[in-house]
């Protein structure tokens, strides 16, 4: 199951970078929730996939370009998948390069929730691993 549920979170990032939203909306469970990270300027958390849409659209509005890359291989356990990526963003103001790490939680192929770490070691404690 582990496998899988990478599969559907690098499945997001194939949507995300393709510009398909309604393939990556596909994912979002309907009891979806979206943490940013704790000094993102928008407070969290979302709940619900038109929550969590709004705040997509007005975060993919910022730029003329942006993209997903990860930086490392995706890290599984359980019903949740670690990923280490980098946000590059361009377009409206300063190019945004952003390292970021997100723990989902994958359940039956649709992700129940996201959430967002600078700090990647945080991350992985989140989900009692080290690196």
């Amino acid at each position: 199951m582990s496998q899988e549920n990478v599969e559907v979170v690098r499945a997001t990032f194939e949507a995300w970078n393709a510009g398909d939203m309604d393939a990556w909306t596909n994912f979002l469970a309907p009891d979806v929730i979206w943490r940013p990270t704790e000094d993102w300027p928008e407070p969290g958390p979302y709940a619900g996939p038109a929550a969590v849409m709004r705040f997509i659209e007005q975060l993919r509005d910022t730029w003329d370009a942006e993209a997903l890359e990860p930086i490392s291989d995706f890290i599984h356990g359980a019903d949740r998948v670690v990923g280490r990526f980098a946000w590059h963003g361009r377009g409206h103001g300063p190019e945004t390069n952003i390292e970021l790490t997100c723990v989902y939680t994958v359940r039956k192929g649709k992700i129940i929730a996201f959430e967002f770490f600078l700090d990647h070691a945080e991350a992985l404690e989140a989900v009692g691993l080290s690196e």
